[in-house]
């Protein structure tokens, strides 16, 4: 009887793990939600635009790898200037953004240095590996991103942070910033972020996706107007709903 009660226990707590499995994607120190996953073949952009308005974003694990998840995108037809995104971008007025293709042809180790130093010192060891950031940025059949945004100071035109992005007809994920954390600009992150909004609504997109809201530590990003999170049906623009989601 007590090896059955002992065999019993041990059979909820696995099927408790798998339940937990099929809710998160776990991985390295963060816990991601995740409803759905599927690998797609089919990367043109109106298949892309159709599976990120189902909540689907891709990932950086392997090429056409997706998870539906509680995606944030921001409806640029909706978008305004608000005062702390002024004040934002008053304090990064002198950075510039620049758009580059991926394989992006001036790769250098100081990018990827630059990125393992930024992920190392914000959420600990091995939760991007510098291999993994340059694979996502010089390699076009491994990469499922297309874009990378790079800010320059305009004094001397360093380099002072990267975003992996994904860029469709239709959208913009902005999905991987890193930045020189030594910087003295102020709000440098959050202004890359802004810039990077600003020049999407310039050139005709519809939408900028902010990656997901899963964690507390993901308010930052409902700071825009016109933003709305996928609840795994719809697109909701209740924030308090959210923020207590995430608490």
């Amino acid at each position: 009887i007590v090896h059955i009660a002992n065999y019993l226990v041990c059979f909820s707590v696995l099927q408790t793990i798998r339940d937990c499995e099929n809710s998160y994607l776990i991985g390295f120190n963060t816990m991601y939600l995740k409803w759905n996953s599927q690998t797609i073949n089919d990367f043109s952009d109106n298949n892309i635009n159709l599976l990120y308005n189902d909540g689907f974003l891709f990932t950086r694990t392997g090429k056409g790898e997706m998870y539906q998840t509680r995606s944030l995108r921001i409806d640029l037809s909706k978008f305004n200037l608000n005062s702390e995104n002024r004040r934002i971008l008053k304090h990064t007025a002198n950075i510039n953004l620049e758009i580059s293709a991926i394989p992006y042809t001036n790769y250098h180790w100081g990018i990827h240095k630059l990125g393992k130093d930024f992920y190392t010192a914000k959420f600990g060891e091995k939760t991007f590996s510098a291999q993994k950031i340059k694979e996502l940025i010089t390699s076009k059949e491994k990469s499922n991103f297309n874009k990378l945004l790079v800010y320059r100071q305009k004094e001397d035109d360093l380099a002072v942070g990267y975003v992996i992005c994904l860029e469709t007809n239709e959208l913009m994920h902005y999905c991987y910033p890193f930045y020189d954390l030594n910087s003295k600009i102020k709000n440098l992150g959050l202004g890359m972020m802004t810039k990077a909004i600003v020049w999407a609504q310039a050139h005709g997109k519809k939408y900028v996706y902010l990656g997901s809201a899963t964690r507390k530590t993901d308010t930052y990003k409902l700071q825009f107007e016109g933003l709305e999170w996928f609840d795994g049906k719809n697109w909701n623009t209740d924030l308090e709903k959210l923020k207590m989601e995430i608490k």
